[in-house]
């Protein structure tokens, strides 16, 4: 049922869907066009980082956004009243993320392969990959129930759509870290510059990035104990 709502929802599924097609396609245009030089043709190189974008837009403010509503709308309530226990809701919620999660892995990489794209696809390169997303799941999952969970409904809309928009532009997560000079150091220690670098190493040479994943999993320690002690059902 998560997923259902999840699905149908417009606004989550361009947040989940089309906008990053959109950014991978011109992305891709504009720095065939443009000319930038990166160590990597540009779908090689943007692909990751738009799976990782997927990933932030889904985990955090799809979540964030439904969360919020629910909360407002008195949902969250009395499903914490029913029968179904707590620790039941954030599983099924948890769930649908990784089910639309799979469904962006499909059709983005879908629209890669098309325009060229040839990821490292070695047991050790899947096992990266699907490391790096549950923990970056985890990490974004936990900072979008957080703001939900403190701020009313109409407040996380516009924070979450911000947040989002920031990360996407400056937070490393669809260009390299060393695309942004001297705020590499800045961005390495991020949810969005981790997952994107952890996703590009995985994709691109195949490598696990245990400083990366430690990134994330702190980040996701952090927004976890955040949102057990801040979390308001109404």
């Amino acid at each position: 049922m998560e997923a259902r709502l999840m699905i149908r929802n417009g606004e989550q599924l361009l947040l989940a869907v089309v906008i990053p097609v959109i950014v991978l396609i011109g992305g891709v245009v504009g720095a065939n066009h443009v000319g930038f030089d990166f160590d990597q043709s540009a779908i090689d190189t943007f692909t990751p980082g738009v799976l990782a974008l997927a990933v932030m837009s889904t985990a955090f403010t799809s979540l964030a956004i439904a969360t919020g509503f629910e909360r407002r709308y008195g949902v969250i309530k009395r499903l914490g009243a029913s029968p179904l226990p707590r620790a039941g809701l954030l599983a099924g919620k948890v769930g649908a993320l990784l089910l639309v999660e799979v469904l962006q892995v499909i059709v983005i990489g879908a629209v890669a392969l098309t325009m060229g794209w040839s990821p490292e696809l070695s047991p050790a390169a899947l096992a990266a990959t699907a490391a790096a997303i549950l923990l970056g799941t985890a990490a974004f999952a936990s900072l979008g129930l957080f703001v939900a969970g403190v701020l009313r409904a109409e407040a996380t809309l516009a924070a979450a759509n911000l947040i989002y928009l920031l990360l996407m532009a400056g937070g490393a997560v669809v260009l390299p870290v060393s695309e942004y000079g001297g705020a590499k150091v800045v961005l390495d220690h991020l949810p969005s510059g981790a997952l994107g670098e952890a996703m590009r190493n995985a994709l691109i040479h195949g490598e696990f990035s245990g400083g990366y994943l430690a990134v994330l999993a702190i980040w996701a320690a952090v927004g976890t104990i955040l949102t057990a002690r801040t979390f308001k059902w109404e």
